[in-house]
């Protein structure tokens, strides 16, 4: 568990089942956050954030510390979920980390000029994955200092 005092809240979007699996075996290991949420794509993932439909209990759907994004889901994918997030004033601060398959450079370039806060090509192993959790939790919450959410979250 981080040493942090404020509750850390990962949210995932992510449209694979099987890497939603995996990555929740691998937090459960972990143990870095204090609760993680999964949506399964961009639509969802923007409900989460405007706390619209299911998501509209602050129980259900808490302020997210970070937010793991995979780029190619249904619906809307990560491109366009990240344009909308960095271009609104109270979610713009939410760090955003892209955990893609890709490794293409138009992906990189792109998210990066959207303004993504870290581009990450998903692990191969799940120790490798496991060791990226730790690394990014360690990050985020212990060692930089992020803003506090302005005025009233959604």
């Amino acid at each position: 568990m981080l040493k942090t005092s404020k509750p850390v809240t990962l949210l995932v979007a992510d449209d694979n089942a099987d890497d939603r699996v995996l990555m929740q075996e691998a937090l459960a290991e972990s143990q870095v956050f204090h609760q993680v949420r999964f949506v399964e794509d961009g639509e969802q993932l923007m409900d989460y954030l405007y706390r619209r439909g299911a998501y509209q209990d602050p129980e259900r759907a808490p302020y997210p510390s970070l937010i793991l994004l995979d780029l190619n889901m249904p619906r809307k994918d990560g491109r366009e979920a990240l344009r909308e997030i960095k271009a609104d004033p109270r979610l713009c601060v939410i760090p955003v980390v892209v955990l893609t398959t890709s490794k293409a450079e138009t992906d990189i370039s792109s998210t990066y000029s959207l303004g993504v806060n870290s581009f990450i090509t998903k692990p191969a192993t799940f120790d490798a994955l496991l060791e990226l959790l730790q690394t990014l939790g360690h990050y985020w919450f212990e060692t930089v200092e992020l803003p506090s959410p302005s005025g009233e979250y959604l």
